[in-house]
């Protein structure tokens, strides 16, 4: 009997994809500009995630866009030419729904799959190779990217038991009090196994205060269903 192709692809053998979240606005920054067109040194925010996806050598970069769609595909086509392709989110419902907007291209994929926001521009290309290898090494479903603030208000929290096992991410604006005191942030990147993320995603439900699709529900789901979850605690939040 054949195996399941699935089976015979060990971790570190599954090639790359990177998804690049870039449709939102800038509101935290009360702009009514894409957030990832606000410029770094003269040039886009986004220009320098590209450049830290294509050190990666992916299969396919994948970026997601909405708000002046026509000028984040130029702000990446400059940077990282015909390596990029872009798919649309019509209309901003979280994260979640950003993801999934990339179903049809990814989710028959054996790949891992790096998610990004086009916002992020310090993030270093060595911090993703060793959290890429971390991800591949661990054989867990989902990898997420966190970091400890001093200040860590307007972010995620990650919420851990008292063995210091991953529980879930927790939004500011869901937090309770207690959740609120926590220094570990999510950072906003991901590694997932493209199938299980899909799969998890078609049951992340609007029951937050946001009434949005919040990709962070995604690795509780997966630790739900008995999937291997890692965090990856990063040291220079400079990055972030």
């Amino acid at each position: 009997m054949d195996k399941d192709p699935l089976l015979q692809t060990r971790p570190q053998d599954q090639s790359l994809d990177v998804l690049i979240l870039a449709a939102g606005l800038g509101t935290r920054m009360k702009s009514a500009r894409a957030k990832v067109l606000h410029e770094l040194g003269g040039l886009p925010l986004i220009t320098y995630v590209c450049r830290a996806a294509a050190s990666l050598n992916p299969k396919k970069i994948y970026v997601v866009v909405g708000h002046e769609a026509a000028d984040v595909e130029r702000a990446v086509e400059t940077e990282v030419g015909d390596r990029a392709e872009f798919v649309t989110q019509s209309e901003q419902r979280g994260t979640g729904d950003a993801v999934m907007a990339a179903r049809k291209l990814l989710e028959d994929s054996e790949s891992v799959v790096l998610v990004l926001s086009g916002d992020v521009p310090l993030i270093h290309s060595e911090t993703l190779k060793n959290f890429i290898e971390k991800h591949r090494a661990s054989g867990a479903a989902c990898t997420i990217l966190s970091v400890r603030l001093e200040n860590p208000t307007g972010y995620g929290r990650i919420v851990r038991d008292e063995g210091s096992q991953f529980i879930r991410i927790v939004e500011q604006k869901d937090a309770i009090s207690e959740e609120q005191q926590i220094k570990e942030i999510n950072s906003g990147i991901y590694c997932f196994a493209s199938r299980k993320l899909f799969a998890a995603l078609e049951r992340v439900k609007p029951t937050n205060k946001q009434g949005e699709y919040y990709l962070t529900d995604v690795p509780q789901i997966l630790l739900s269903d008995g999937e291997k979850v890692d965090v990856y605690l990063h040291g220079d939040a400079r990055e972030d």
